[in-house]
C-alpha cells in the first residue's frame, strides 16, 4: 500500500472517532458521514446500542499503536488521546465499559485467545495502551497484573478462545497451553517499562 494511501486511512479512522469533517448518522446527503455500524465519534457502534465500543476502541488504538510517531498527524494525536481517556475511563481489568445490550462486559474480555478478530481482551487492550506510551499510567496495574496472573507454573497461557471453525486451520486445543496466546502475553509484557 503506498504511503499517501496509508495516510488518507489513518486520516479517515482519526475522523471517524474524533468526528472532525464527519456528518451525524442521519445525515444522508452528506458525501462524509456515519453510517449504521460506525455510528458516531468516541467509537459509537451500531453493535453496541450505539454507544462507545471498547472493542472498537482497542483495534483503533492498536492500529494507531502501530503508526510511527514521525507520521502521526495532530488530528492521530487527538484521537490517541481520545482513545486513552475512553479506555481508561474504567479499570481495564473489570472491563465495565458501557454494553448497550447487557448489564456486564461480555465474558471474552477475560478469555485469552488466538486469532484475536473482531472479538477482543484485556491483553489486547493492554498491548494498545503500551504501544501508544501509556504503560506506566497507573490505572493499567490491575490489567497487567491479570495477565501476569494467568500463566501457568511453566510460564504458558492458555487458549480459552478461539474461532474454531471459523477458520482454515486451527491454533491448538481450547484450555491447553497455546504457543501463540504465549507470543502474544509475552510480548505484551516485555513492553511494560520498568
Amino acid at each position: 500500500m503506498s504511503p499517501a494511501l496509508l495516510g488518507n486511512a489513518f486520516e479517515w479512522m482519526s475522523r471517524s472517532v474524533t468526528g472532525e469533517g464527519v456528518a451525524p448518522l442521519g445525515g444522508r446527503g452528506e458525501p462524509v458521514r456515519y453510517y449504521a455500524g460506525k455510528c458516531g465519534p468516541t467509537f459509537a457502534c451500531g453493535g453496541n446500542n450505539k454507544l462507545s465500543c471498547a472493542w472498537g476502541a482497542v483495534k483503533v488504538m492498536l492500529a494507531l499503536g502501530a503508526l510511527s510517531k514521525i507520521l502521526r498527524t495532530p488530528l492521530a494525536a487527538r484521537t490517541i488521546k481520545r482513545g486513552a481517556d475512553f479506555l481508561l475511563s474504567v479499570d481495564p481489568a473489570s472491563a465495565l465499559y458501557l454494553a448497550g445490550y447487557s448489564k456486564k462486559p461480555n465474558s471474552s474480555w477475560w478469555k485469552f485467545g488466538f486469532p484475536v478478530f473482531y472479538v477482543t481482551d484485556v491483553l489486547q487492550n493492554v498491548e494498545a495502551l503500551i504501544a501508544l506510551g501509556f504503560g506506566r499510567d497507573p490505572r493499567l496495574a490491575n490489567a497487567i497484573t491479570a495477565i501476569r496472573e494467568k500463566q501457568d507454573d511453566k510460564r504458558r497461557w492458555l487458549l480459552e478462545y478461539d474461532y474454531a471453525g471459523k477458520t482454515w486451520a486451527d491454533f491448538g486445543p481450547k484450555k491447553a497451553p497455546n504457543k501463540w496466546v504465549t507470543l502474544r502475553a509475552v510480548r505484551t509484557l516485555r513492553n511494560v517499562p520498568a
